[in-house]
């Protein structure tokens, strides 16, 4: 249940921060010696959020150079990725011991990076498992870390939040609800609000869109957002496929998959849509998730940072899913919390229909967005379910806010280190 980021015409989330971030206020401006901060993302969120805290930690402290772990967003917002967070980046208990090797090499290159280039400030972007190991390496080197984006230890493994008060200066939490389970055990907090809120737009008129994936506007639309990592759309797209083909038995109906920035679209064609024979009018938007949300009618979504977005655009969505076996086993074990979406979570329901695991079979996806198509007033009911969640996810400004966040850390640190 990961929840666990574009010049016009392309997705690019970075872009996006950069065009929306206002100006540092004068006070929240450190002068050197603040020159180095390492950030730590694993996953394509995180790479996102890291671009963007870069930019507005850059505006705020002249000369910064950043350095860390992230993906193609980080680099593009001029830090130096000496570990490439695709390397790392995965999920589920059998799939992360497959990359224990990986994950070992990138935690002490970046030590020894750390080591060499004695940053200021961390900061670590959800991704624990590797992130709280980094944590206590830093509390060793000294050096103060703010920890963005909460584990969800609301869910499961709720003895992290001891380790983070052992580990951490500041945790930054996105959701409101998280902020009283850090305060009620003494570990610093701020909450944001939801960065998705600035991000999640599109960036292309209906026309546009269809014209660059080769799709009728006048035909209704069904968005595939099968995820962000290889494993997960091995897993999820075969059967969303397969749900088109049946729902284009007696429909006219096409389909457009969203390639999330992380993937290869090389890839994807060559090892899943090669050979691909089906009734199905299927294409693919590349760069465009949130225009493939905004201009399509449905969306079938993996569970994660997704569906969110396709809440923030009031799109009706139908949720799905699959891990491997013992993933999905161990998961049912020690997860606490009766829905897997964030969205049926901060809504208190199933607001989405969510299709996990066995659940999640083309007949079943079929069948939920049949439904969705037939029943007007259910998509209505639906929208205004989204409508009334917004406000849980902020105001806007979280990066921005976070940055402030991150520069008083550093100023308590300075101050803290000049008294001793």
């Amino acid at each position: 249940m990961r929840e666990s980021n574009e010049s016009r015409g392309r997705e690019t989330w970075a872009h996006n921060m950069n065009s929306e971030s206002r100006a540092p206020s004068p006070e929240s401006r450190v002068p050197s010696p603040v020159s180095r901060i390492m950030i730590v993302a694993g996953e394509r969120s995180g790479d996102i959020y890291g671009a963007g805290l870069a930019r507005a930690l850059q505006a705020r402290l002249p000369g910064l150079e950043v350095f860390g772990c992230g993906g193609e967003a980080m680099r593009q917002a001029a830090v130096d990725t000496v570990v490439d967070a695709h390397q790392i980046a995965i999920a589920g208990i059998t799939e992360v011991v497959s990359g224990i090797p990986r994950a070992y090499r990138a935690f002490h290159h970046l030590l020894e990076e750390v080591d060499r280039r004695h940053p200021q400030l961390a900061v670590l972007i959800d991704f624990p498992d590797f992130n709280l190991r980094m944590a206590r390496q830093l509390k060793k080197r000294q050096i103060p870390v703010v920890y963005f984006v909460s584990p969800q230890v609301w869910a499961w493994r709720k003895g992290r939040v001891q380790k983070l008060k052992e580990r951490v200066a500041k945790m930054i939490v996105i959701f409101d609800f998280e902020e009283e389970i850090y305060k009620q055990v003494g570990v610093p907090v701020e909450y944001v609000g939801h960065p998705l809120v600035d991000m999640a737009r599109p960036h292309l008129t209906r026309r546009e869109f269809f014209a660059k994936v080769g799709l009728d506007p006048s035909v209704p639309t069904i968005a595939l957002l099968p995820g962000s990592r290889q494993q997960e759309v091995m897993a999820n797209l075969p059967v969303m496929l397969d749900a088109a083909n049946r729902l284009s038995l007696g429909r006219k109906l096409q389909f457009v998959i969203a390639i999330a920035p992380t993937l290869e679209p090389r890839w994807l064609e060559t090892t899943l849509l090669e050979g691909y024979v089906g009734r199905a009018t299927v294409r693919k938007a590349v760069h465009a998730t949130n225009d493939a949300i905004q201009h399509s009618e449905l969306a079938v979504v993996a569970s994660g940072t997704a569906a969110l977005e396709a809440a923030i655009r009031e799109r009706p969505m139908v949720v799905v899913y699959r891990v491997s076996a013992l993933t999905w086993l161990v998961g049912k074990l020690l997860v606490n919390v009766p829905y897997y979406s964030m969205v049926n979570i901060l809504a208190k329901k199933e607001l989405v229909p969510e299709l996990m695991q066995h659940d999640f079979n083309a007949a079943n996806v079929a069948a939920r967005v049949e439904y969705l198509l037939d029943h007007p007033e259910a998509r209505e009911e639906m929208i205004r379910g989204f409508q009334a969640l917004k406000p849980r996810l902020g105001r806007g400004g979280a990066i921005e806010r976070a940055a402030d966040a991150m520069v008083g850390v550093l100023q308590a640190s300075q101050k803290a280190r000049a008294m001793s």
